[in-house]
């Protein structure tokens, strides 16, 4: 199985950008993994929220295969702790799937489009967080969940 976190923008901050790779470094040991950047919209001062969802929703949807489980970073979406996040990837493992696919939005969130493409709606916290903090959380969890898995000592109850 291979697992791409697919989020639109870059990151500003230098700090935060560091730290995500560090962890996807660290997941390159547990299984094929993949940050994914869709570029920012460009000339977005006439477009509506609306507008600039739609033509995000486009550049995921173009990034996405048939058969990939995509499962969308949203906070109205179910909340898990460690453990139950790392069976779950387990589970999604062992059945045969060939790509899980976490989605990021924009800052605005996702199209309608995106959100009827999505298997499953997962949240991170209640809170809001920048699209840029999202990305280093999730891939956190991640990194999180296969030392769950593996039972290492990163994790601790």
């Amino acid at each position: 199985m291979k697992i791409t976190l697919l989020a639109v923008g870059k990151t500003d901050d230098s700090r935060i950008a560091d730290l995500t790779d560090m962890y996807v470094e660290r997941l390159k040991h547990y299984i094929n993994f993949e940050l994914e950047i869709i570029p920012d919209l460009k000339k977005t001062k006439n477009l509506s929220i609306d507008q600039q969802k739609v033509k995000e929703g486009e550049l995921l949807l173009n990034q996405l295969q048939t058969s990939d489980f995509v499962t969308l970073l949203d906070e109205k979406g179910k909340s898990l702790s460690s453990q139950q996040f790392a069976q779950l990837i387990n589970k999604r493992s062992l059945s045969g799937m060939k790509r899980l696919v976490y989605v990021i939005g924009g800052p605005y969130g996702f199209s309608d489009a995106v959100y009827a493409r999505a298997n499953s709606k997962l949240s991170l916290s209640a809170m809001t967080f920048s699209h840029q903090m999202v990305r280093l959380f999730a891939t956190e969890q991640i990194y999180r969940a296969f030392t769950i898995l593996k039972n290492e000592p990163y994790h601790h109850e």
